[in-house]
C-alpha cells in the first residue's frame, strides 16, 4: 500500500473514531485543510500541501469510479469498503472552485441492524412511527433539513418492518446509501440509463411490492407518482425537504397533488433533527477527546403529525379554521432540556 492510500485510510479511521458525519477536504491558495464534521460543528484536523491534496482527491475519486481528469465540472461517486472491521458506505461530491477541486465526503455506516427506538430521544415517537408503517397502503413522509437522520430513520423502519411481516419491500435510491442483504429489493437512480425516481417507480409498481421506498420527492412527476402508488394499495415510504410537518402539505400541493389525493392517501408526517446529547463531564461543547469515549452522543428527536391532528392541518389547507395540538420540535427540544438530556443551547438548532 502507498503513502496516499495509507493516508486516506487513517483519514477514514479518525473520522469513524471521533463519529464524524462528514470529511471536507479544502484547497486555499498556499495549502489545502483536512475537517471532519462532528455534531455539526467542522473540526481543523490537519493542514497539508497542495501536492498531497491533489494525490488524496484523485485516489479517492479513482475509488469512487470517478473520472479523475474531469476537474472542471461537480462530480458525485460512492463507494462501499471496510474499515476496521466496519462496512461502511461513501458518499464523494467534488466542486470546482478557484484553487483547486473540493471534495467532501459522507461516511455512512452500514450498521441498519439497530433498533428504532434507539435513534430517538424520546422512544415513544419511533413506537408510533413503526405502528404505521405496519399499515398496507398510504403514504408516510420524513423532513428534514439535510444531515437530520432521515435516511437513518427510514433504513432501521424498513428493517424494523421487515422483522414483523413477511413482505415484498422495494426501494429506489439515488444513491443507495446502505445495503440491505435479505428481503429487500434496491434499485439505483441512473438517468442516463432512463432510471428517473418517475420511471423507476413505474417499473417497481409492475414487480408487486408490498412497500416501497423512496429516496426523496424531488419534482411533480415523482410526487405524482408515490401518491399513484400509494392510492393502488401499497405503503409508500419518503423524504420530502421543507421546514416542518405543516409545510410538507404545501408542498405536495405546490407539486400537483390534489388535497383530496393528499386526504386519502398521508398516514404520517414526521420532522425530524439530530441533537447533541448533555456531556456528563464537559462543561459546554464536548472535547474531541471525549467524543471518542461516548458510545451516543446524538439523537433524534420527531415532530410526528398523524389522525385526527392531521386531519385538522389538512381542513387548513383548505382554507378552513383547523382545531389541532400536538408535540412541535420546540415542544420536545424544550422537554429534553427541562428534563436534562440536552444542553442549553439546544435552543439554538435550527427549527
Amino acid at each position: 500500500m502507498g503513502f496516499i492510500e495509507e493516508r486516506g485510510e487513517a483519514l477514514l479511521k479518525e473520522a469513524l473514531l471521533l463519529h464524524a458525519s462528514d470529511i471536507h477536504a479544502m484547497p486555499r491558495q498556499h495549502d489545502a485543510i483536512i475537517q471532519f464534521r462532528i455534531q455539526h460543528r467542522l473540526v481543523l484536523k490537519e493542514k497539508i500541501p497542495i501536492p498531497i491534496f491533489e494525490k488524496l482527491v484523485s485516489h479517492f475519486k479513482f475509488l469512487a469510479g470517478m473520472d479523475i481528469g474531469e476537474k472542471r465540472r461537480p462530480q458525485n461517486g460512492s463507494i462501499q469498503m471496510i474499515v476496521d472491521e466496519r462496512m461502511i458506505s461513501l458518499r464523494l461530491s467534488t466542486l470546482p472552485t478557484l484553487q483547486q477541486e473540493s471534495l467532501v465526503i459522507r461516511i455512512l455506516p452500514q450498521n441498519i441492524d439497530s433498533h428504532l427506538t434507539e435513534l430517538s430521544l424520546f422512544p415513544q415517537a419511533t413506537k408510533i412511527l413503526f405502528s404505521l408503517a405496519l399499515r398496507t397502503t398510504g403514504l408516510i413522509i420524513l423532513t428534514g433539513p439535510t444531515g437530520s437522520g432521515k435516511t437513518t430513520t427510514l433504513y432501521s423502519l424498513i428493517h424494523a418492518v421487515q422483522q414483523t411481516l413477511d413482505c415484498n419491500i422495494i426501494t429506489l435510491e439515488d444513491p443507495i446509501e446502505k445495503r440491505i442483504d435479505t428481503g429487500c429489493l434496491q434499485v439505483q437512480v441512473n438517468e442516463k440509463a432512463g432510471i428517473t425516481y418517475a420511471t423507476g417507480l413505474k417499473a417497481i409498481l409492475r414487480h408487486d411490492p408490498d412497500i416501497i421506498m423512496v429516496g426523496e420527492i424531488r419534482d411533480e412527476e415523482t410526487a405524482k407518482a408515490a401518491v399513484r402508488a400509494s392510492l393502488t394499495g401499497h405503503l409508500v415510504l419518503t423524504t420530502l425537504h421543507t421546514k416542518n410537518t405543516k409545510s410538507a402539505i404545501n408542498r405536495l400541493v405546490d407539486l400537483g397533488i390534489s388535497i383530496q389525493d393528499i386526504e386519502q392517501t398521508l398516514i404520517c408526517v414526521t420532522s425530524q433533527r439530530l441533537v447533541n446529547l448533555k456531556c456528563p463531564y464537559c462543561n459546554g461543547p464536548c472535547s474531541i477527546h471525549c467524543l471518542k469515549q461516548r458510545k451516543v452522543n446524538r439523537l433524534c428527536v420527531y415532530e410526528i403529525l398523524h389522525g385526527e391532528n392531521l386531519k385538522e392541518v389538512i381542513k387548513e389547507a383548505k382554507g378552513l379554521t383547523g382545531n389541532y395540538h400536538y408535540k412541535t420540535l420546540t415542544d420536545l427540544i424544550e422537554k429534553g432540556i427541562a428534563l436534562g438530556y440536552l444542553p442549553f443551547d439546544c435552543h439554538g438548532v435550527k427549527i
